[in-house]
């Protein structure tokens, strides 16, 4: 339902005006008083934009079609809702577990205003509805990034900043001649007028909506770092420090899966259309090929970040799966992505609150160093090996009803090609297995080399309880976030 007057218009997009206001307001206290408490301010702004956001919920704003604003660019539906709480509450954790990172630098406040800049915009590429929006809030949120994975100043973080900022300068291109393609071939640059277009289903245009949604995935590979386009995230991942590389490894992921589903989805016009078979092959393969480099390059790793990088990769592989499912016209794929990453979440924000728990106590991000872990942190040690079985998809734990959730999604399709990819994704599962449980293994079962105790932050603890909680909670009781899944899903269904 379309929403007019200035302030129905703002209305709409008040969780991502709100972490924007935020922004401001902590840069501003920072300038004027570098004692300012920033990290406050942040975790305020944050809860202002989770209130909003749990506002529209109650209130019914996002019920049905939802509302359009900015002649129809902006939407707030469910499905924006859903991204946004999560978004706001990775972006909470990241704020409190990175506290003794920030205190160790200059730059806290331009650290805190950036985080919520990125979030805003991520927020925001949620509820996006038309290419140009879409692109301004995705490089919003990309050059935050930038700036955060080089904040450490020291040299292998500046190599990280610089990396990231070049290959996303290229992505940025690649998907920009992606977006004038459609907007060439379609004249509209809404999604709703891309959708009628393809509808029609125009044999001659076939072959350039094809190049154009080709130039369109490689742009938003690099945001989700799914293979091919992935050779920016070991180096970054590994340089960035961790609670940048936390917030680039769950929130982005998030964020870059959303913008896929819904330009798809309501872009493309979802499954049916005289494309959708290409599209569906397109994200197949891209599955397959990012589950299988990304497991085999995290077999090699010492490093725990850039496992975790490569970890990623394979992951966003496992999620591709899903949207494969949705193009082949699965009823559960769209669901089911948002189940994965949901789940994923929590589990890769526990790993990584482990992390930075042990990197600030010993120094060191080599795996070989968490040997014995559990006679100098036996909690620690307890949730970093139900994160790593969650990781694996070993039951009772979240990611195990991920995994099964987007791989039934896949095999209710019936296609040959999908059944064969679920077959893939099952032997990519047992060769995560390997990575994940030798981690597992040095924790449990070796001798530690410092018997010195390795003690997290109260917050950090606090994180760290909520994070496997969560995890084994939807492992065990899965219906209630299935349900927010699945109604956050149905918009996408009903576009």
């Amino acid at each position: 339902m379309p929403v007019s007057g200035a302030w129905d218009q703002l209305h709409t997009v008040g969780p991502a005006a709100a972490l924007f206001a935020g922004a401001g307001v902590v840069l501003t206290a920072d300038l004027i008083d570098r004692r300012a408490p920033v990290r406050v301010l942040t975790l305020l702004a944050l809860a202002a934009g989770a209130l909003y956001t749990l506002w529209h919920a109650l209130t019914g704003s996002a019920s049905g079609p939802g509302l359009e604003a900015f002649e129809g660019a902006v939407v707030l539906d469910r499905f924006a809702l859903y991204f946004a709480f999560l978004l706001i509450a990775v972006t909470a954790a990241v704020t409190v577990v990175a506290a003794e990172f920030t205190s160790r630098i200059e730059q806290s406040g331009e650290f805190h205003s950036l985080l919520l800049i990125s979030a805003g915009a991520m927020v925001l590429l949620a509820q996006a509805n038309d290419l140009i929006i879409l692109f301004v809030a995705l490089e919003t949120t990309s050059i935050a990034q930038f700036v955060l994975a080089g904040i450490g100043r020291d040299d292998r973080s500046s190599e990280a900043g610089l990396k990231y900022l070049l290959t996303g300068a290229v992505s940025a291109a690649v998907l920009l001649y992606g977006f004038a393609l459609l907007w060439g071939i379609s004249g509209a640059t809404s999604f709703d007028g891309i959708a009628a277009f393809v509808g029609q289903g125009d044999e001659g245009t076939q072959l350039a909506l094809i190049f154009a949604f080709v130039l369109v995935t490689a742009g938003l590979g690099f945001k989700l770092a799914i293979a091919p386009f992935q050779a920016w995230a070991p180096d970054v991942y590994q340089g960035a420090p961790t609670p940048v590389t936390t917030f680039l490894s769950v929130a982005s992921k998030a964020a870059g899966f959303a913008i896929v589903l819904r330009v798809f989805y309501a872009g493309f016009g979802g499954a049916g259309t005289f494309i959708s078979d290409d599209w569906a092959a397109l994200f197949a393969v891209l599955a397959g090929v990012s589950m299988t480099f990304g497991n085999i390059a995290a077999m090699l790793q010492t490093d725990v970040k850039r496992l975790l990088a490569y970890s990623s990769i394979a992951q966003a592989g496992n999620i591709a799966v899903g949207v494969a499912a949705v193009a082949a016209g699965s009823t559960l794929g769209p669901s089911g992505v948002l189940f994965f990453l949901a789940a994923y979440a929590a589990t890769n924000l526990g790993a990584f609150i482990v992390v930075i728990a042990v990197s600030e106590r010993i120094g060191s991000d080599q795996l070989g160093d968490y040997a014995g872990l559990l006679k100098r942190s036996p909690l620690l040690s307890v949730i970093l090996v139900l994160c790593l079985l969650s990781l694996t998809g070993i039951p009772p734990t979240a990611g195990f009803l991920a995994k099964l959730y987007v791989f039934n999604a896949a095999i209710q399709t019936g296609e040959t090609r999908l059944v064969w990819l679920v077959g893939v994704a099952v032997l990519n599962t047992a060769i995560a297995a390997f990575y994940y449980l030798r981690w597992a293994r040095l924790v449990v079962l070796d001798e530690p080399s410092d018997a010195s105790p390795v003690r997290a932050t109260i917050s950090a603890r606090v994180l760290l309880a909520v994070a496997a909680a969560v995890v084994l909670l939807f492992g065990l009781v899965p219906a209630p976030l299935i349900s927010a899944a699945q109604r956050a899903a149905e918009v996408l269904q009903s576009s």
